[in-house]
């Protein structure tokens, strides 16, 4: 049985006392006043309202604890575990020494083909089954809650080096519950503080940079998970962005049509005095959950500007900006401003995007894109081919670049991935798009991709990143 579930047993018997002690002493009281008095018995009014009375405030009495009981209710209905409420109130009495989050990441997809009945039934197995495997690996009184969807947090009260192996195995031995196949994903964080709800804000965010991390390299690395380490990286982000403290390199990319180099991708970093160059997986994903989202692309797009009248004026730059950006009045305006002002030739801007789910209000969003091409930047969809959603956007809007999911070039020698690369650069030619492919670290690649018709090529095959110092000497000589 849950540890919820047993204090959500003990808190109804203690609801259960305080409602009845003080009804079987008012009835007590009422039966004394009527039936054990001197005078005879007699059903008169007076009797009669006593009665009512009685009734009526038993009624109202038990009506209002049974409100009470919903209100102050522990437990997720649909699983039995702690809800997130009670689960923190629990922790601000008990510091855990470990927290996890584990997530069903398909959830949304079983909820579009099971019914709510099988879904709830599958929730209630899954945590039923995590609280078995946590006694088993010598955790009896794991506190496990529902937040919301399929997100549960465990608080453990003692380090847990080995908890990792364990949720592993546990993965290994559900894959399919009930018939339904489940992916899992999970994060685990050490040395917690005081502000539970600031620690559970660290598990998202080292959830967020280990999947990243998983797109960007194809595995996850062992990264910080000790909260108050966490807690800190979150004071030196915040305050590398307030000072624009941003460190940008340069991606050549090789025209195969000239065998020159005319386009460079930016990649940024944060600086930071106390934790050097720190990635974007791990600062994007705290910069977006505090909504600074736009003051980051803002301070990016800002850099770029400054640095393209250093360099020649028939070298682009190409770098990613959020949607959530682009879409935003305020963002939009300041950008043409900052444009006009500095006299940038903004076909020298490339916009990179990245879509893995298609836009709810498509045409909207579409007309906000062709807003920055009638102005002649250019638009370009990253890891194109790696979801529904880029082939959806190629559908509706004409991109100037297309730069294909990595492992269209990492697994070139694939038959099936080879036809499906030549396929998509041909219809890009028949759609006058411009064809990038990045990742090219082997002469043997670029020599196959060049003779498929790849417009632009990338990777260390090619040439090394350039920093901003010798981008700007390079192109800057006098």
């Amino acid at each position: 049985m849950l540890l919820s579930e047993l204090e959500e047993r003990e808190r109804r018997f203690k609801l259960a006392l305080r409602a009845g002690i003080p009804v079987v002493l008012l009835i007590s009281l009422v039966f004394y006043s009527i039936f054990f008095r001197d005078s005879s018995i007699s059903f008169d009014t007076e009797s009669a309202v006593l009665f009512g009375s009685l009734l009526f405030v038993t009624v109202y009495f038990i009506y209002f604890l049974m409100e009470l009981s919903v209100k102050e209710s522990l437990l997720d209905q649909t699983t039995q575990g702690f809800n997130e409420r009670a689960f923190v109130k629990k922790l601000e009495q008990f510091h855990p020494k470990t927290l996890v989050l584990f997530v069903v990441k398909n959830l949304s997809t079983i909820n579009e083909n099971y019914s709510t009945y099988e879904v709830n039934r599958l929730l209630y197995t899954l945590i039923h089954r995590l609280n078995d495997m946590l006694h088993e690996a010598g955790f009896p009184k794991a506190v496990i809650a529902r937040r919301y969807g399929a997100e549960f947090i465990v608080a453990l009260e003692k380090e847990a080096p080995h908890i990792e192996k364990a949720l592993k195995r546990f993965i290994e031995q559900n894959h399919t519950i009930e018939t339904i196949e489940l992916d899992y994903a999970f994060a685990v964080i050490t040395n917690t503080g005081e502000d539970i709800t600031k620690d559970i804000q660290h598990l998202k965010d080292l959830l967020t940079m280990q999947e990243k991390q998983k797109e960007d390299s194809g595995r996850t690395k062992q990264l910080i998970s000790d909260s108050k380490a966490l807690s800190e990286i979150e004071q030196c982000i915040t305050s590398a962005l307030d000072k624009r403290s941003l460190v940008l390199s340069f991606r050549p990319l090789l025209n195969t049509h000239t065998d020159r180099v005319d386009i460079y991708e930016v990649s940024a970093k944060l600086r930071t005095p106390q934790s050097g160059e720190i990635l974007p997986r791990i600062y994007l994903p705290v910069i977006n959950r505090l909504g600074l989202g736009r003051v980051y692309d803002m301070a990016l797009l800002e850099h770029v500007l400054e640095l393209l009248p250093l360099i020649d004026e028939n070298v682009s730059l190409s770098f990613n900006l959020s949607p959530f950006s682009l879409r935003d009045e305020s963002f939009q305006n300041t950008f043409f401003e900052k444009l006009e002002n500095l006299g940038v030739d903004p076909g020298r801007i490339i916009i990179e995007l990245y879509e893995r789910k298609t836009h709810h209000n498509l045409s909207g969003y579409l007309k906000t894109l062709n807003c920055f091409r009638t102005k002649g930047i250019r638009i370009a969809i990253d890891n194109f081919g790696s979801s529904n959603a880029s082939m959806e956007y190629m559908k509706h809007f004409d991109f100037d670049l297309v730069q294909f999911d990595r492992d269209y070039v990492t697994k070139l020698d694939e038959k099936h991935t080879r036809a499906m690369l030549a396929s998509l650069i041909q219809m890009a030619k028949e759609l006058h798009i411009t064809t990038v492919a990045k990742w090219v670290d082997k002469e043997r690649q670029k020599k196959e991709l060049i003779a498929l018709g790849i417009d632009y090529l990338q990777g260390f095959g090619i040439a090394r990143a350039l920093s901003e110092t010798q981008l700007i000497e390079k192109y800057n000589k006098g």
